[in-house]
């Protein structure tokens, strides 16, 4: 029994100095872990804020029928360039041209009954001057006078409204720009009021975007800000995330904020000689809020809890500390550091998950 026991005693020691053995080797591997160092990179930049945006043209119209009619000819191609005046569209004319016709011959009889009664208001005068005839028989023709004096000026209006129809038979563009998509056919039908298709200016696009009375005010109160204007230009990011070629100058547009939102809008202007801008397409403005030197950290040296950012700083003794930080605004790949971190931290760089505090690192500096 007292060998049986000692087996178990020598068994036991055994087990326990394969215990500390195996982590002493663990402690070493800890220890000797390699991880990459960097400093915060310090850059001289201007910080944007961005912000929704509304693409539209400086002149966007409807083109709609005014009469009544069959769509006779379409002289122009949908998405053509076209110049202020142009004739685009035709409407079937030969009722209208009745109609002038019509009116034209009523202004002539009109002309002409009122030559007859003027011929006669001067006889009439004569035998006045003569005693032939008395002076109600004058007061009597000058009455008749001036009513078909009136039936002129009606049959004139009557006339003009005919040729102003006849006119509006042919549709043409209000000015230069280019033509949407048009909706109807040669042969259609149209109603009054009918949209046949739209026209732009593409020339220039007015961006427009909101921010807060509290984004306004800040902005106002910097020197940038001008009577409603901003002297720093803004940028225009495109629905594919890339920066369009050309900056503007933003401006307020509106006298007051919005009840429902708190909210007004901005406005700027940018040139469209490529024609790459069009009507109603979307994007993000790029405000800039602040200039000179901004520090930052990689994103891969960041960790997230619950909506805040830390990173593991180096200590002198070879340690790892996690430092919580005031992270601002995303820039590429990098986190603008608000606050809680100065330009001399060295910083874990990145395999950041499998750190904890007071760990012991082998540093690598990473250039």
């Amino acid at each position: 029994m007292k060998s049986i026991s000692l087996m178990f005693g020598v068994v036991a020691i055994g087990l326990f100095v394969s215990n500390c053995t195996v982590k002493s080797t663990e402690t070493k591997v800890e220890t000797a872990r390699q991880v990459p160092i960097v400093g915060l990179t310090v850059m001289d930049t201007t910080i944007y804020k961005e912000y929704i945006a509304d693409i539209q043209a400086s002149k966007n119209v409807e083109l709609r029928s005014r009469l009544s009619g069959f769509l006779e000819r379409i002289y122009v191609d949908e998405g053509a360039t076209v110049r202020a005046g142009q004739t685009l569209f035709k409407l079937n004319d030969e009722e209208y041209k009745a109609d002038f016709a019509k009116a034209e011959a009523a202004l002539n009889i009109a002309i002409a009954e009122a030559k007859k009664v003027e011929l006669e208001k001067e006889r009439t005068k004569k035998l006045v001057e003569k005693n032939i005839v008395s002076t109600t028989e004058r007061d009597l023709i000058q009455v008749q006078y001036t009513a078909a004096l009136s039936k002129v000026e009606e049959a004139k209006a009557v006339l003009n409204q005919a040729r102003t129809k006849l006119g509006q038979t042919s549709i043409k563009a209000p000015f230069d720009g280019r033509i949407d998509r048009i909706l109807l056919k040669e042969g259609s039908l149209l109603e009054e009021g009918a949209l046949i298709t739209s026209i732009s200016d593409l020339n220039a696009l007015n961006v427009y975007f909101d921010i807060s009375e509290a984004e306004y005010l800040a902005l106002a109160t910097d020197s940038n800000f001008n009577g409603n204007s901003f002297t720093r230009e803004v940028k225009l990011i495109l629905a594919n995330g890339q920066e369009y070629a050309h900056k503007a100058i933003a401006q307020v547009v509106e006298s007051e904020f919005q009840p429902t939102t708190g909210s007004i809008s901005l406005r700027a202007k940018f040139p469209n000689e490529s024609s790459l801008l069009k009507h109603g397409g979307s994007g993000k403005i790029g405000v800039p809020v602040s200039t000179g030197n901004t520090k930052f950290v990689h994103q891969k040296s960041v960790v997230e809890v619950q909506d805040k950012a830390y990173v593991y700083v180096l200590n002198a003794d070879q340690t790892v500390k996690m430092q919580p930080f005031r992270a601002g605004q995303r820039v590429g790949h990098y986190y603008i550091v608000e606050d809680g971190l100065n330009e001399n931290d060295k910083i874990v760089f990145e395999g950041v998950q499998g750190l904890r505090d007071g760990m012991k690192v082998t540093p690598k500096t990473q250039n």
